[in-house]
């Protein structure tokens, strides 16, 4: 899915001070920085990073929506995908980064209250949260204390046997940007500007994994033509494969075949967005620390990463082909026949973003 990108409102929100300062302080020591790097300290700080702090995100009173919240017809239809355990000792999924956003542990917490509906009776389960802020370990704990069938731990890092969600974590790993110039790979660095504003600047690659991941693809970016290059993928899935024993990834997200991820006709910008009271934007140098900043995923990156690793593609499809054979058409007939509840959640759901 493309995302319409619009103008936020007047009412500007300030960058956190403390951040930006820090963000200046490293380009004044070290020269322009990779926006992968950029993005990891507005994203990831320990202290001061969008990720890290107090405030819930996702939601409707935060900055984006993911499907979990959309409605619990998400959990519901997830719950019903149960894959054959795969044969031999080759792993056949991935375990998810514990950076993992918020999004992801929704879709989990949603999965696991729609099996036990689906199932009718309760079901014994370990639920492992993967978060990089420990805080957030708590939250899920207390929110399904009703639940006394699970057993809320923080992940340890061990090889698991089962199922692992991720929804709308990839995008939200640390990116790379690129421009086209005269047939040949810029990158986009972040410099320090007049009136010490941060600004873009051209240079050469900073690693030459830029350049091979596009000529892996058979890619050529047109003249101008800027984009995101997720080295991290790679090391991601890496990561993976080690931390699942067997069992299955479900990953959902934004995302593309490369040959559809660098189109110049149809993403000359590349697909950088941000997200800030559930508006989306372009500008990832204002409210540093306060708002999203996402790019789509190269679907193709991950395909041979995960090979590489040693992983088992089962499958790639959109999301909406997924939930409608997992038989969401059914569960929202059901849902919207119950007396009492609003169509507008579910409405919204019945269009599933592609991913």
């Amino acid at each position: 899915m493309d995302l319409r990108r619009v103008p936020l409102p007047a009412q500007d929100i300030a960058s956190d001070q403390i951040l930006l300062a820090m963000i200046r302080d490293e380009i004044a020591r070290s020269g322009p920085m990779t926006f992968a790097r950029f993005m990891e300290i507005a994203l990831y700080d320990p202290a001061r990073g969008y990720y890290r702090g107090a405030v819930a995100r996702p939601g409707r009173a935060g900055d984006f929506l993911t499907a979990p919240e959309a409605s619990p017809i998400f959990g519901r239809t997830l719950a019903r995908f149960r894959p054959r355990r795969p044969r031999g000792d080759r792993r056949a999924g991935q375990v998810h980064d514990p950076r993992a956003r918020g999004g992801d542990r929704r879709a989990r917490r949603a999965t696991r209250r729609g099996a036990a509906h689906d199932r009718g009776r309760p079901t014994a389960i370990d639920y492992l949260v993967a978060e990089i802020e420990p805080a957030r370990v708590d939250a899920v704990r207390r929110a399904l204390a009703d639940r006394p069938e699970v057993t809320v731990q923080p992940d340890d890092g061990r090889a698991i046997d089962g199922l692992v969600v991720g929804n709308e974590v990839l995008d939200a790993l640390p990116t790379h940007r690129v421009v086209g110039r005269d047939g040949d790979l810029r990158e986009i660095l972040v410099a320090i500007g007049p009136d010490d504003a941060l600004v873009d600047i051209e240079s050469e690659p900073t690693t030459p994994g830029l350049g091979a991941r596009l000529a892996a693809e058979s890619i050529e970016l047109a003249e101008g033509q800027r984009g995101e290059i997720c080295l991290e993928l790679d090391s991601w899935i890496d990561r993976a494969a080690t931390g699942l024993a067997r069992g299955v990834l479900l990953a959902i997200d934004y995302g593309h075949p490369a040959a559809e991820l660098y189109d110049p006709a149809r993403r000359a910008a590349g697909t950088l967005a941000t997200y800030l009271g559930h508006q989306v934007g372009e500008d990832p140098y204002r409210a540093i620390g306060r708002q999203d900043l996402t790019a789509h995923v190269d679907m193709t990156a991950v395909e041979r990463a995960a090979t590489e690793a040693g992983l088992d593609n089962l499958g790639t499809t959109s999301q909406t082909d997924f939930l409608a054979r997992l038989g969401i058409g059914d569960l929202l007939v059901a849902e919207q026949a119950r007396p009492g509840p609003t169509s507008r959640p579910i409405s919204r759901l019945a269009r599933p973003s592609s991913g």
